[in-house]
């Protein structure tokens, strides 16, 4: 197909042979042949079809913000000549990413590496790419697509922390409260049966099997939930990075973790890191919305990532609900709010030395 100079070098030789012709002249004949046979010979340089293997890959798939991620494109020549003029053209969301690639051999694999922009969090669409072959003068071009597109997944930027502490002791070996979640009662060992046991824990094939009575010892494994409430009427990516650092601690940490925004809950889970950021990577603003902070269940602790002032200085009524509540806080000035641990940032590396300091 013609490009727009193709199509300019067209329309100019044209009005030029009508021009001479009218006029007599032969000078603006000899260049509107000059620009014909241009156009003849950007036709027959791009005419034969380019046999090619291709294969883009981009890696990894999930990236954390302002971290590398590189699409690797391996290009084959399966024809009998030499190619030289292939572009590759690659689409990264709205925006366009053009690599010139080397002249491909005859049966020549040839691998070319290019940067994706992981500056903004989110999920971009990787493609679909076109390998472009154009002339030298820039008259034709030939376009083919390959493959299809692939989703590149921008999740928040975490800080290594430790896990929100409760304010009480969680021993694992034993119970400790009457409110745990139903289902935390879990089997931990066999032992031999005491005056006292109740006859329903009895394992009666392994008492068949040993001649003695065996009964199964119980535990409560009741783990301290975090509760993380990411304000989103006004979101800043510090703020989508400090709540996926605390959820993520949680998580791989084993312990249970419940994620809300300003739209409603957004994860609950126990030990799965990558649902939490997952659903933190594409998490948009939500202005207007009413962070109901009071809805969230009690028990363990709750960690409000906020940058509006007056929400902490509420988080005082919800002392007694959790066993420790904490405020992130993104915003100018300085709060407070009795029995809220209230944590100012301004930057993410600033976390780890409010979180182990208080």
């Amino acid at each position: 197909m013609l490009t727009p100079l193709g199509w300019g070098t067209l329309a100019g030789s044209v009005l030029l042979y009508g021009l001479g012709a009218a006029l007599g002249h032969p000078e603006p004949i000899v260049l509107a042949t000059g620009g014909l046979l241009a156009l003849l010979f950007a036709l027959i340089w791009t005419a034969p079809g380019a046999k090619l293997e291709v294969h883009r890959e981009v890696t990894p798939l999930k990236v954390p913000r302002g971290e590398a991620a590189v699409a690797v494109l391996q290009i084959r020549n399966l024809g009998r000549f030499g190619l030289t003029g292939l572009r590759a053209r690659d689409r990264f969301g709205d925006t366009e990413h053009t690599v010139d690639l080397p002249r491909l051999p005859r049966n020549t694999l040839k691998a070319v590496s290019y940067p994706l922009p992981t500056d903004r969090r989110g999920e971009i669409v990787v493609g679909p790419l076109r390998l472009v072959r154009a002339d030298p003068l820039g008259l034709t071009r030939r376009v083919r697509e390959y493959g299809e597109a692939i989703t590149l997944l921008v999740r928040p930027r975490t800080i290594a922390l430790p896990v929100a502490p409760s304010g009480r002791a969680h021993h694992l070996e034993g119970p400790t409260s009457d409110n745990a979640p139903a289902g935390t009662v879990t089997f931990h060992t066999l032992r031999e049966y005491v005056v006292g046991d109740d006859l329903r824990h009895v394992h009666w094939r392994s008492s068949a099997r040993t001649g003695t009575l065996m009964v199964r010892q119980l535990i409560d494994a009741s783990l301290p939930t975090t509760t993380v409430v990411l304000d989103t009427r006004e979101l800043s990516e510090e703020a989508v990075d400090a709540a996926a650092s605390v959820a993520l601690a949680a998580a791989r940490s084993g312990f249970p973790v419940r994620l809300l925004t300003a739209a409603g809950p957004l994860a609950e889970t126990k030990n799965d890191a990558d649902l939490v950021l997952d659903r933190l990577a594409v998490v948009a603003a939500t202005p207007g919305a009413d962070l109901r902070v009071r809805q969230a269940r009690g028990g363990g602790s709750l960690v409000l990532v906020t940058g509006d002032a007056a929400e902490a200085g509420r988080l005082a009524g919800l002392r007694r609900s959790f066993d420790r509540v904490i405020c992130v806080y993104t915003g100018p000035g300085q709060v407070s709010a009795p029995g809220v641990t209230v944590m100012p940032l301004r930057t993410l590396d600033d976390l780890p030395a409010q979180w182990g300091r208080r």
